[in-house]
Parts: C-alpha cells; structure tokens; sequence
C-alpha cells in the first residue's frame, strides 16, 4: 500500500480558515492549496501554552525531532500510526506535549489496479473544511535557525477510505478540538482515546484525474470529479 496520507487539499482563504478554527489573526501569506505534498509548507494550529488563544502558523510537512541531527527523517514521519506514536521516540513526547490541528478541506488517496494507480478524493460532508489530528516539533538547522515541522496521525480506515487504502488520516470532531489542543493534557492514553477512524456518514470519496499525481499541478481541476467506467468502480 502507499502512505497514508501523502497529499492532500486546502483551497480556502486564509481569513475563511482563521474564523473557521477561531483562531488569532493570522500575519504569514497563504493560497488557495489543491495538491499539498510532503515537506511544504502547511498550516498548522496550536494553542497558546498560557492562553486560551489559537494560533495559526505555517510549518514543514514531515516532522523532524528536536534531537536529530539528520533533517532527512522528515521524508519518513509525514504520517505517524496512531496506535505505536506513544512509543516512537520521534513521536513520543510531541503527542504528549506538542499536539495540533491540521487543516484540511480533502485528501488524496490512490487505488491501485492492474495498470494504474487511479486517485481519489476524500471529503467531509460536501467539502467542508475539518482537521487533521497533528504532531509538531521544533528542529535547529546548521545555522541555529528554528524549523517548525509537523506530522498526520492516521488510523485504521473506516468503510469510505477501506476499499482505497488500509490506512486513513486521523480527522478530528470539532467538539474535541479544545480538548485536543488543551496545553495542560498529557494523559497519553486519554488523548489516544480521540485518535479512531471518522463516521463514515459524514464522509464521501469520488474518482478524481491522474493530474494529482503530479506535484507540480496545483489547481482546482487536481479534485475535480471524474467519472470511471462501471468495471473500473471500487464498491463501498
């Protein structure tokens, strides 16, 4: 299987997601993202460790922990599994301490067939916007600058994602983002308890053109619906 999850869509303003997440104004540039791939720069939401403020900042997909001394581990903790983050040392302590929201309006996922990989598109609901359950870090490059960088937990898949990919993103309810966030929570156990697969009632997937494959397409047309012939349909 591929990794889950290794692209996906944000193709909001940044004024709409701010307000959406009820965050602090947010100062760095962004666009409109239809084809968000690993170690760019990616919205990230944390809380503020002495207020009760969110704030939004860009950071580096593909988190790289405060004591390496290789920034390459980025390429291999994009995704963190949900169910062994507790005891994985690049992981550890940034799901005990360092927790965030990862915004998001789709993601990608590619089945595999006879002679192709063909892509899909996963939404909430009719594509609104929802969060991912993220990881961040802080990382000093050879010059002593600080690298902010972040990782997806993912899960087993619920009933929408299961015939694309055994994996799914972990997507947070929004009744638990202030709980998620929650500086002063660091019972481990009780914040796995969050990480489970989405209701698949909310969710919907659609075949989408292989011009998603391309890192270089970034555009609306990257999750436009297609429409595959009937034997090329994975069931649900």
């Amino acid at each position: 299987m591929l990794l889950m999850c290794g692209r996906y869509r944000l193709s909001r303003r940044k004024q709409i997601i701010a307000e959406y997440f009820d965050s602090a104004p947010w100062d760095e540039d962004w666009s409109p993202r239809y084809n968000i791939a690993p170690t760019q720069p990616v919205p990230v939401i944390r809380q503020h460790t002495k207020e009760p403020v969110r704030q939004l900042s860009l950071m580096r997909w593909g988190l790289i922990p405060h004591w390496s001394k290789d920034p390459s581990i980025a390429t291999s903790t994009i995704n963190a599994k949900s169910e062994t983050a507790a005891a994985k040392p690049a992981f550890r302590d940034p799901l005990k301490f360092r927790r965030c929201l990862i915004p998001a309006d789709g993601f990608y996922e590619w089945q595999k067939t006879a002679k192709t990989k063909q892509p899909y598109c996963f939404e909430v609901n009719e594509g609104e916007l929802f969060a991912f359950a993220g990881l961040w870090d802080g990382w000093k490059d050879a010059n002593g600058k600080w690298v902010k960088t972040c990782s997806i937990l993912t899960t087993i898949p619920n009933s929408v994602t299961s015939p694309v990919h055994d994996r799914m993103p972990v997507i947070l309810d929004p009744d638990s983002y202030d709980f998620r966030l929650d500086p002063g929570m660091n019972d481990v156990q009780v914040i796995s308890e969050l990480l489970k697969p989405y209701d698949p009632s909310q969710m919907r997937c659609y075949a989408v053109s292989s011009r998603v494959n391309n890192v270089g397409n970034d555009d609306e047309e990257c999750s436009r619906r297609i429409e595959l012939a009937q034997n090329r349909l994975f069931a649900l």
